[in-house]
């Protein structure tokens, strides 16, 4: 389980290094992206830094949790994006690897919910 556990990790700091720095790069597609949800370009880079940070944040000891945590956040951000705003130009189909990268944040962060205590306070 431990060789799975790092294998998703490494698929997520890949996937959301690589989208975090399209993002900060100003690729044009990432850019009509957020033309079309309309929150202005400021929140491409928030994205952006959130989705980079946290890419490195899943390696450094006790604060995985945290950063799965953000990365899930920010998926539950993109499929609601999906669904309510770019679903006549993308369909439902746009949404699949949120949804995906969304499942694997969440396996990440329920393997380290141990930290989420001692990151409370609570430990």
């Amino acid at each position: 389980m431990k060789y799975v556990l790092i294998g998703v990790k490494v698929l997520l700091t890949a996937a959301f290094a690589a989208a975090g720095l399209a993002k900060l790069a100003g690729v044009e597609m990432m850019v009509h992206t957020f033309d079309a949800v309309g929150v202005g370009q400021w929140f491409r880079y928030v994205t952006g830094v959130i989705e980079v940070a946290s890419a490195v944040l899943l390696w450094v000891p006790g604060l995985t949790a945290l950063a799965a945590g953000l990365l899930a956040c920010t998926m539950l951000g993109a499929i609601l994006a999906h669904f309510t705003v770019l679903y006549a130009e993308m369909g439902a189909g746009g949404a699949v690897p949120a949804f995906v990268l969304l499942v694997l944040s969440l396996v990440t962060l329920s393997a380290n919910r141990d930290q989420l205590a001692r990151l409370m306070g609570r430990a």
